[in-house]
């Protein structure tokens, strides 16, 4: 695939929600923004004004459904969602704090944090088994779009193996990197797969006030 060719990706992490605030896993769980979240969102939709957008697909979860409904009030194209770009289910841990996860599941906690890629707490996915089907999302998604730029919009677990898999990195190695919400991360896709371009650019997010937050929480009708 010659480079004009390639597919430009425009990778977004959701809004803030209560529960990122908390430090509760969200998983599966359909949680809402929170004012900060759509306040994000808001400011995320003026930065992508001017990009040439092609296409925005986002999760189907609200919080991902939320933050892409305001891109999408500025480029008028349609959101397209696709259930495969949702977060990694955490099964029983889903609605949990990482100390309430450690004290009643020490064992398994561990191997988490350890990224053991054949983990998945009980009803949820195997490390492994989520990273393979979120790759294969993210590549039918660009390969459905050569020399067009698209959006997407979801998760920090998705983006993470989309990181992973630009820098050719193994599911076991630490996170250096900020998967912030509502942050732009520009990707290429090609024959050679992934390619790194910008990651966690977050510059439209400074100095959102109190009032910018307010407003959002209580939007006029």
């Amino acid at each position: 695939m010659p480079l004009d060719r390639s597919t430009r990706i425009l990778a977004i992490r959701h809004g803030e929600t209560a529960w990122n605030v908390q430090a509760r896993i969200q998983g599966h769980r359909d949680i809402p923004l929170n004012g900060q979240g759509q306040a994000q969102a808001r400011r995320l939709s003026v930065a992508l004004a001017d990009e040439a957008i092609d296409a925005i697909y986002c999760s189907d979860l609200l919080r991902a459904r939320q933050t892409a409904a305001e891109v999408a009030t500025v480029t008028g194209l349609p959101v397209q969602l696709d259930a495969a770009l949702r977060e990694r289910s955490f099964g029983i841990f889903e609605g949990l704090t990482w100390g309430e996860i450690a004290l009643g599941w020490p064992d398994q906690s561990e191997r988490w944090r350890a990224r053991d890629a054949s983990f998945g707490a009980e009803g949820g996915e195997t490390l492994t088994d989520f990273y393979a089907r979120s790759l294969a999302c993210l590549e039918r998604l660009a390969q459905a779009h050569p020399g067009q730029t698209i959006v997407i919009v979801t998760h920090g677990g998705v983006l993470d193996c989309l990181h992973r898999a630009s820098r050719r990195m193994s599911l076991q190695a630490a996170k250096t990197w900020t998967l912030g919400n509502a942050a732009i991360n520009r990707l290429l896709y090609s024959a050679q797969g992934f390619s790194l371009i910008g990651w966690n650019d977050d510059s439209h997010l400074h100095c959102i006030g109190p009032d910018e937050v307010a407003e959002c929480s209580h939007p006029q009708a």
